[in-house]
């Protein structure tokens, strides 16, 4: 969502999503900040 890459490694407190048949990351801070609309399920260009 914002852009930011990490190693593997880092990435394992990272949120994961399938939308729309595709696996999208977000990062901590994404996704603490859309925590809602990620667990109602929305679409991520909703938000």
């Amino acid at each position: 969502m914002c852009g930011r890459q990490a190693a593997d490694a880092e990435t394992l407190t990272w949120t994961t999503s399938v939308e729309n048949g595709r696996r999208r990351s977000y990062c901590e801070e994404c996704s603490r900040t859309h925590l809602r609309a990620i667990e109602g399920k929305l679409d991520s260009a909703r938000w």
